[in-house]
């Protein structure tokens, strides 16, 4: 029987690979999950695993050679290889279970573009008693924390992925077997301790491709900075480490100090004993990359105004018992200021727009980024086409995704496409702010808390609740007078919230 190896799912708007390395040649044995080659994109690596244990076949696909999406990699032949794959498969302990009523616990749907999660915590220990749906550990992605649930009812007899071990999106993390298998349950937890760390020893293992291109290019793991899981360095960073130092071989001299610079500075023991250090989550990681990122990036500017919000509040305190009578969700800010935004993006566009290259790509369509913060950090989930929504549709939407974010249960799905964000400084108390970029997009609007301050109204001086407003923008397509009317449209669609209704 034969097998084909195929390209697997890349990710959102990825539709091309190249095939970097071959871990494997023709008539080599593999087991199954074994890893037979990595592919490299614009945007991540991806290792392609075996699907099931035989000999390998002829490659289709060369090293060098891009591939589209579902392109036929190589085969698999499964005749004569068991007996060969048996013993590389043999450290996973789970094939003896698997004849006496047990159930692999695997790695759940992690989202469209995800293909790796990091074991956060285990809820269950080895000879625990679970039931079915019952929580048994919790996996971090980049950007969400994902609950994986008992498959079925029985003993947890093994853990095959230890807290702080990386997995990707076809791994087992567990067996469970029935009742009666509590016994078979300390023996089969000593590999499982034994396993960890070499588990853990593959997930900073550099990436092959990377260790080749070192080797060429004369270089040291050393000298190259790793953004992989676990700061695993990657084909991209060796290419960056070459540049690097081509660029500016006269400053290499000054630039020694450095890594120095970058170590952290003598602590006292006393001081020492009393820290607490903890290891950065996934998303925590992946927000002070992309924050890094935008900083380093794009021309980012800030401009700021402020907006009377009289009429805003008089018309929620007049019509907000109705609005939830009618709709069933609360009339918030929010509502009316991404309906402001949507407004005033119509007629000035570039802050809607993106840099592709040296194109500018302008979107006809609102898909509108709400900043959330969770316990675990910040998530911008989107709610796209907000331009064509109603003031209760975008009230609903905000509710329920800003619940789901503090859940957890956002999807990445839901947190990609957006085209401009909104952040709300406000509700922490913040009076005024420059937020961050939120890349590939081009402006975010900042709120901030409402505050009583005397203003000059008329030759007189009255007392009205003000918004310091701030909209950051990437200066490379965004010029200062569109920026500036882009906020001006936004504060007087404010005070006077029927411009929106006439479209003026």
């Amino acid at each position: 029987m034969t097998t084909e190896i195929r390209v697997p799912t890349l990710g959102e708007s990825v539709t091309e690979a190249t095939v970097a390395t071959w871990f494997k040649k023709p008539g080599d044995a593999v087991a199954v999950d074994e890893m037979l080659c990595e592919l490299e994109t614009d945007k991540v690596t991806v290792e392609v695993p075996s699907p099931s244990a035989g000999t390998m076949g002829d490659i289709i696909a060369a090293e060098g050679e891009t591939v589209g999406v579902n392109a036929l990699l190589a085969t698999l032949s499964a005749g004569g290889a068991t007996a060969t794959a048996a013993p590389a498969a043999a450290p996973a302990v789970a094939a003896p279970a698997a004849g006496s009523g047990s159930t692999d616990v695997m790695v759940p749907t992690l989202g469209e573009s995800v293909t790796e999660a990091t074991v956060a915590t285990w809820f269950k220990k080895v000879g625990d008693t679970v039931s079915q749906d019952e929580m048994l550990c919790e996996l971090e992605t980049d950007k969400v924390s994902v609950e994986v649930p008992a498959p079925a009812a029985g003993v947890l007899t093994e853990i095959t992925a230890a807290e702080g071990s990386t997995v990707d999106a076809t791994a087992k993390l567990g067996v469970i077997s029935g009742a009666g298998s509590a016994v078979a349950a300390a023996p089969a937890s000593a590999p499982a301790a034994v396993a960890a760390p070499a588990a853990a020893g593959k997930d900073v293992a550099n990436a092959p491709s990377a260790e080749k291109a070192m080797a060429e290019a004369g270089l040291s793991a050393a000298a190259v900075t790793g953004t992989g899981r676990d700061g695993r360095i990657m084909k991209d960073d060796v290419s960056r480490a070459v540049a690097a130092a081509a660029a500016a071989p006269a400053v290499a001299p000054a630039a020694a100090p450095a890594p120095a610079a970058a170590m952290r500075a003598p602590v006292a023991a006393d001081d020492a004993s009393r820290e607490e250090r903890v290891k950065m989550t996934r998303l925590r990681q992946t927000i002070a990359r992309r924050l890094k990122e935008a900083q380093n990036t794009a021309a980012m500017l800030t401009t700021y105004n402020e907006v009377d919000m009289t009429e805003v509040m008089e018309l929620r305190k007049q019509y907000k018992d109705q609005f939830e009578k009618k709709h069933g969700a609360r009339l918030g800010f929010m509502s009316f200021f991404t309906k402001a935004c949507c407004h005033a993006l119509k007629e000035v566009p570039e802050v809607n727009a993106e840099i592709d290259g040296t194109d500018i790509v302008y979107k006809n369509f609102v898909h509108m980024g709400v900043a959330a913060g969770t316990p675990t950090g910040l998530v911008v989930p989107v709610i796209r086409d907000a331009d064509a929504m109603s003031f209760a549709d975008i009230e609903k939407a905000i509710s329920e995704k800003g619940k789901r974010a503090r859940d957890g249960k956002l999807s990445m799905a839901e947190m990609q496409g957006g085209t401009f964000t909104i952040s709300n400084g406000g509700v922490y108390g913040s009076l005024m702010s420059s937020p961050i970029l939120n890349p590939p997009q081009s402006g975010i609007l900042g709120m901030h808390k409402i505050q009583d301050r005397p203003m000059a109204i008329n030759g007189e001086v009255v007392i009205r609740p003000m918004m310091y407003l701030a909209l950051s923008y990437d200066h490379r397509v965004v010029d200062g007078k569109g920026a500036v009317t882009f906020l001006v449209r936004v504060k007087e669609a404010l005070e006077d919230p029927r411009r929106l209704l006439m479209d003026l």
